[in-house]
């Protein structure tokens, strides 16, 4: 996977619901491994499949008239129980973006650590990009990181979205916080040696 994130143009998968919980997006069955590897195939799994493990063919992830690495949820996406493992699946399923109105704070967090964008916008944003999805499953929107900025290339409304300036510049370098120490090794050396 590419880590570094710029700008994303994409299709959108919808899911509007409120209030998904972390066990919602992966249920607690399966939190036994511990790699980030091979949790995107069971992400959503109560909702996307029966009780015989056949696809329900109407939950959103296995509609294929929709389809992209864009997210697109009702308010309050990611809360409950902290599991870091909710945003594992999220980026092992291919989503870079996942837009809603409110986010529990730990899963935006856990989010940006997993290198996937939490883009807040308001109600009304939300509201107007699942009607316009609705109506044109093949609608795009357009996520610039640099700019903070959200657009439904639809309706061409833009909203600013905000951001951490150092996750903002990890998520710009593909960097995890080892990988910024790394990155910055000479000067942290250059001040400690200075400093003694």
């Amino acid at each position: 996977m590419n880590r570094k994130f710029d700008i994303v143009q994409s299709r959108c998968v919808p899911l509007p619901i409120e209030n998904i919980d972390t066990d919602q997006i992966i249920p607690a069955r399966f939190l036994k491994a511990t790699s980030r590897e091979g949790f995107g195939e069971n992400l959503f799994r109560d909702w996307r499949f029966d009780a015989d493990n056949n696809p329900i063919a109407d939950f959103p992830l296995n509609n294929p008239a929709y389809s992209g690495c864009v997210l697109v949820a009702g308010k309050n996406f990611g809360c409950g129980s902290s599991r870091e493992h909710a945003a594992w699946a999220i980026a092992d399923y291919g989503f870079r973006v996942v837009i809603s109105s409110f986010f529990a704070d730990i899963h935006k967090n856990n989010e940006l650590n997993n290198f996937v964008l939490p883009v807040v916008v308001t109600q009304d944003f939300l509201t107007e990009l699942f009607d316009t999805i609705d109506a044109d499953p093949l609608a795009e929107v357009k996520v610039d990181l640099p700019g903070q900025t959200v657009t439904n290339l639809v309706t061409g409304r833009s909203e600013s979205f905000d951001i951490n300036p150092y996750k903002k510049q990890c998520l710009m370098e593909g960097l995890d916080d080892i990988g910024y120490l790394l990155a910055h090794k000479g000067d942290i050396e250059a001040w400690e040696s200075k400093n003694r």
